[in-house]
């Protein structure tokens, strides 16, 4: 089985998050959202992934390169627009050729993975099947609807009035027939060959689908919100590990990961949380749930639940929590606390 990860998308949700890096690519628990994709598909033993790439091509083949350091083979597919999910099934068709395979969005994060679900895949072969969750609200995602015996009946993207609860998570397995489907359908009114319409054809012309429920952790990275539940959800599964300095006056407690180069001194930091290759964390306190990407600064400061993506700079704020900072961006002394919401910075409190 071959896999087809997706990272054309612009990520517009999360800007300015996104200005300066592909959100594929944004880290959580100290790793590119990509990578932790990248570790579920080997889990499958998938060894041949093709990548759909879009504006950001460059800094995700830097990233993977050529897929020999994860086991794999990675080959490269320009998308010139964003022109649909079924769009990029269609102009992968021959790096696909006839062999079945997973489609995988490239910010979605399934903490334990899709393994049973690809095994029910391959044990009773179906045209396809679709990865689904049960949500407390179903209008914001793609719906599934199916008979007693979990065989799809309609898919319905964003429906009103939702007929069941089953979400589409962004992970799709096909055999060969799905291609005669993205060649059938036609552009939706935004533009775009929806995989929806896709799947609905082979539902509709005698193909049989199914819906595999996934029960456990699941979010796609589109918000700022979403981005913390996954590095929340992934940082709990740490383990301690100290390659870098850390200096006799400071205390670490719990599972920290101080990565090789990292220098921590004259400071508290409680577990879980990862400080990224040539960090350097100075009379400070990092309180849990915190990621620390490589080469930021940290002095002066308080940070709990929070990513500094590569780079960032925060200097003498007392309390920065929740909150997401942007690549090679600073937080300094105009406030003493900081929260980001939807991808803007809120400032409160007092000046320094």
């Amino acid at each position: 089985m071959k896999a087809l990860v997706l990272c054309g998308g612009s990520g517009t949700r999360l800007r300015p998050l996104s200005r300066t890096m592909p959100k594929q690519l944004i880290p959580v628990a100290g790793r590119p959202v990509l990578l932790h994709v990248l570790q579920n598909l080997r889990e499958l033993g998938v060894e041949e992934i093709g990548v759909i790439v879009g504006d950001w091509r460059e800094a995700i083949e830097e990233v993977l390169g050529d897929g020999s350091a994860f086991g794999a083979r990675v080959t490269y597919i320009p998308q010139q627009a964003p022109l649909g999910i079924a769009h990029c099934v269609l102009i992968a068709r021959e790096f696909l050729g006839d062999d079945d395979f997973v489609l995988y969005l490239g910010d979605t994060v399934l903490t334990e993975g899709v393994a049973g679900i690809a095994e029910e895949f391959t044990s009773a072969p179906t045209a396809a099947r679709i990865v689904v969750q049960k949500v407390s609200d179903p209008r914001a995602f793609g719906v599934v609807e199916t008979d007693a015996d979990g065989i799809v009946t309609r898919l319905v993207e964003k429906p009103r009035n939702p007929a069941t609860d089953l979400a589409v998570v962004g992970v799709y397995f096909f055999t060969p027939a799905i291609h005669e489907a993205v060649a059938a359908i036609t552009p939706s009114a935004r533009g775009e060959r929806e995989i929806t319409d896709a799947v609905q054809y082979l539902v509709d012309t005698g193909h049989e689908v199914r819906a595999s429920v996934h029960s456990g952790f699941w979010r796609d990275t589109g918000r700022v919100g979403d981005l913390l539940d996954c590095n929340r959800e992934l940082l709990n599964g740490l383990r301690r590990s100290v390659a870098g300095r850390v200096d006799a006056t400071s205390e670490i407690t719990g599972d920290v990961v101080v990565e090789d180069g990292a220098v921590v001194e004259r400071s508290r930091i409680t577990g879980p949380v990862v400080i990224g290759a040539g960090a350097t964390v100075r009379d400070s306190h990092i309180g849990p749930h915190t990621a620390i990407g490589a080469g930021c600064v940290v002095e002066a400061a308080g940070i709990t639940d929070s990513i500094l993506l590569p780079g960032a700079a925060v200097r003498r704020v007392s309390d920065v929590h929740g909150s997401v900072l942007a690549r090679e961006s600073a937080a300094g002394p105009a406030a003493r606390r900081l929260r980001l919401t939807a991808g803007r910075p809120a400032w409160t409190g007092a000046a320094a």
